[in-house]
C-alpha cells in the first residue's frame, strides 16, 4: 500500500496517543511505539441503543405513504420516460443511410449504454424504495410496504420476503462473524493462510508479518492489478444472484447451495414458508412477463430493454452494499464484544448518487440504528447521530469508485481469534487495532424488533 493511500485511511479517524507501560522492555517498546504510531486505535462504543435513538429528532421516526409514493411516482415516470424515448433509438439511427455505417454503430450503441446507464440509476432508487417497504418504512400499513415492496421487487427479480429476512437477519447482526448474512469475511485460515505462530509479537498480530508467510499472496494479489480488476468485475457482474443462488460472502457455516429461493432453506423458519413461496411466485411471473415480452419481439430487444439496465442495477447494489460495511477501518464482532449498537455502528456512510438512490449510502449509519426511519428524514438523524457518535461515526468523503478498488484490495481478511477484528490486507497490515476493551454491554435485541417485522 502506497504512503499516499495509507495516509488517506489514516485521515478517517485520529490515533489515539501512544501510551507506555511501567516495566515493558526497551525493544518492546520500540516495537509497539513503531506500530501504534502507524495503526490508529479503536476504542469500543459504549452507547446504549436507547441514547442513540433518543439523539435522534422525534419527526425523524414519522411515515407517510403519500410522502413516499411521490418518490416512487417520481421514479416510475423517469423509469417510464427512459424507457418511452428508447423506442426511438433504433429508428433514427436506421434512417441514418447516408453516414458512414460504422459511425452509425457506434452512435447506436452509445446510445442504448446511455439508456441503460441512466435506466440503472432510477431502478437502483426504485430498488431503494423497495427495500424501505420490507423495512416497514414506506408507511405505517404493513399491508401496503408489504405489497408495494413485493410488486418493485419483484420487476427487479428480488425474491422480496426471501432477502427481507434474511437482510433483517443481517440488520440485527452486522458485521458479526457468525451470525451476519453477506460480505462475511474470510478468516485466516479459510484463506489458507500459515496460522501465526504461538510466541508471535504484537507487532506481528497487527501487520508486518514476515514476508515469507505471504509470497504466494503478494504474487497473485498485490502484484496483479489486473487479476484484481477481474476479480473485482466479477463481483460487480454476479454478486448479487450468486449470493442470491449460492449464498456466496454469505456464512460459510450454512449448508452448500443455501439459497433465498428454497422455502427450508436454514436460513428460515417454518413460519416463513408461505412468504418464501410468495416471493418465488413474483420471481416466476415477472419472468413470464419477460418471456413473453422476448416472445412477441425477440431476445436482442429483452436484452437491450431489460437485461442490460438490470445487470447495472446490480452493479450498483453491490457496490452500495459491499462499501458500506468494507473498509480496513470498519470492526467485525464475535460473541465476547458484539451487542445490536455496536453491530449498527459498523457501517461508513460514503457519497454514491444520493439523487438517484436517496441517500442510502450517505444515511446508511442512521439507517441501520433504526430502519424504519424513511429515507427523506434520514438526513436529519444523520446529522443529528453525527454530532452524537463523535470519532465512532465512520464517513468518508472520497469518491466511491476509488474507494471501491482500495477496499477490495485492502480486504482480505482477518483473524482466526479474537472478539474484535479488522480486515488485513495480502501483507497481513491491519490499519486499526484495538484499544482498551472497554465493558461487553448488554446484548440488544434491538435489530430484531425493529427489522424482523414480518408476522408469520
Amino acid at each position: 500500500m502506497s504512503q499516499q493511500e495509507s495516509s488517506s485511511l489514516h485521515q478517517r479517524i485520529k490515533p489515539a496517543p501512544v501510551i507506555h507501560l511501567a516495566g515493558s522492555s526497551s525493544s518492546s517498546a520500540s516495537d509497539d511505539e513503531d506500530n501504534q504510531s502507524t495503526v490508529p486505535i479503536f476504542e469500543l462504543p459504549q452507547f446504549t441503543i436507547k441514547e442513540l435513538l433518543s439523539a435522534i429528532p422525534a419527526h425523524c421516526f414519522e411515515r407517510s405513504a403519500l410522502r413516499s409514493s411521490v418518490y416512487l411516482v417520481w421514479d416510475l415516470f423517469l423509469a417510464s420516460s427512459f424507457i418511452y424515448l428508447a423506442r426511438f433509438i433504433d429508428p433514427f439511427f436506421n434512417s441514418l443511410t447516408s453516414i458512414n455505417p460504422a459511425l452509425v454503430s457506434v452512435g447506436r450503441f452509445a446510445a442504448w449504454a446511455l439508456y441503460a446507464y441512466a435506466s440503472g440509476l432510477v431502478w437502483t432508487g426504485i430498488w431503494v424504495i423497495a427495500h424501505e417497504c420490507g423495512h416497514q418504512a414506506f408507511s405505517t400499513s404493513k399491508s401496503i410496504n408489504n405489497s408495494v415492496g413485493w410488486v418493485l421487487h419483484s420487476a427487479l427479480l428480488v425474491p422480496y420476503h426471501s432477502w427481507r429476512i434474511s437482510h433483517a437477519q443481517h440488520h440485527a447482526a452486522t458485521c458479526h462473524m457468525t451470525r451476519d448474512q453477506v460480505f462475511v469475511p474470510k478468516t485466516r485460515s479459510q484463506r489458507g493462510l500459515p496460522a501465526l505462530p504461538a510466541n508471535a509479537s504484537k507487532r506481528e498480530r497487527d501487520g508486518a508479518l514476515p514476508p515469507s508467510l505471504y509470497e504466494k499472496m503478494d504474487d497473485l494479489l498485490e502484484d496483479a492489478p489486473l487479476w484484481n480488476f477481474i476479480n473485482l468485475c466479477l463481483q460487480q457482474l454476479l454478486g448479487w444472484p450468486l449470493y442470491i443462488f449460492t449464498n456466496a460472502s454469505g456464512q460459510v457455516r450454512y449448508p452448500r447451495w443455501t439459497n433465498h429461493f428454497n422455502p427450508n432453506s436454514i436460513i428460515y423458519d417454518a413460519r416463513h414458508r408461505s412468504q418464501i413461496l410468495k416471493s418465488d411466485l413474483g420471481i416466476g411471473l415477472m419472468l413470464a412477463g419477460l418471456t413473453f415480452f422476448g416472445y412477441k419481439t425477440d431476445f436482442v430487444t429483452v436484452f437491450k430493454y431489460y437485461i442490460v439496465p438490470y445487470l447495472i442495477v446490480n452493479h450498483w447494489l453491490v457496490m452500495i452494499t459491499f462499501l458500506q460495511h468494507s473498509d480496513p477501518l470498519i470492526p467485525h464482532y464475535r460473541d465476547g464484544a458484539f451487542n445490536f449498537q455496536r453491530g449498527a455502528l459498523c457501517t461508513m456512510d460514503r457519497n454514491i448518487h444520493s439523487f438517484f438512490f436517496h441517500g442510502i449510502a450517505e444515511t446508511h449509519v442512521a439507517h441501520h440504528l433504526c430502519s424504519k426511519i424513511p429515507h427523506y428524514n434520514a438526513w436529519d438523524a444523520t446529522a443529528a447521530l453525527k454530532a452524537k457518535l463523535g470519532p465512532h461515526y465512520l464517513q468518508t468523503d472520497e469518491n466511491a469508485w476509488v474507494s471501491l478498488w482500495k477496499v477490495f484490495n485492502e480486504c482480505r481478511f482477518v483473524e482466526d481469534d479474537g472478539d474484535v477484528v479488522f480486515w488485513k490486507n495480502a501483507k497481513g497490515q491491519a490499519h486499526r487495532r484495538l484499544g482498551s476493551p472497554g465493558s461487553k454491554g448488554s446484548v440488544s435485541d434491538s435489530g430484531v424488533e425493529i427489522n424482523d417485522v414480518s408476522a408469520a
